[in-house]
């Protein structure tokens, strides 16, 4: 098994379709994985899982199973028929830490100063106002008409 491996998957003589954790991950966790994914401890048989209703699309359900694990950062071992890495109709396994290089890479973007130049230079002033018409000499005059209500408007 590769060194830092958390996960292993294969076939079991008499149990079927397993799974079973490595000492890098904590025995909490894995339990807690490994249920999620429809997997249930082995009676007798400490730290090994079995999948539940194996005859229900069972070698699917692994490599859907190995492909979450990986895709949630665990490093995990699968036996070729039970790798989605080895097929071509499932989805691609996720590196591990892809995660952090991204925020890596786009921390360091933030930290740099573009190389980018503006088309035209920010101004500060307001748009070109429109010019205000001059006052008029004279004041206009309003005419009311009185009502015969005797009210005002």
């Amino acid at each position: 098994m590769q060194p830092g491996t958390h996960f292993a998957f294969g076939d079991h003589e008499e149990h079927g379709l397993v799974a079973s954790f490595t000492a890098t991950m904590p025995a909490h966790l894995a339990h807690w994985y490994l249920e999620r994914e429809t997997f249930e401890p082995v009676p007798g048989e400490p730290g090994l899982y079995r999948l539940s209703e194996p005859e229900r699309d069972g070698p699917r359900r692994v490599r859907q199973a190995v492909h979450d694990l990986r895709h949630q950062g665990f490093t995990v071992q699968a036996d070729i028929r039970l790798d989605p890495a080895r097929s071509a109709r499932l989805p691609r396994p996720v590196r591990p830490h892809g995660l952090t290089e991204r925020r890596t890479r786009l921390a360091q973007a933030a930290a740099s100063t573009t190389t980018q130049r503006r088309a035209t230079p920010p101004t500060t002033s307001a748009p070109a106002a429109q010019p205000v018409p001059p006052k008029p000499a004279y004041a206009p005059t309003v005419h009311l008409t009185a009502s015969s209500s005797g009210r005002s408007r």
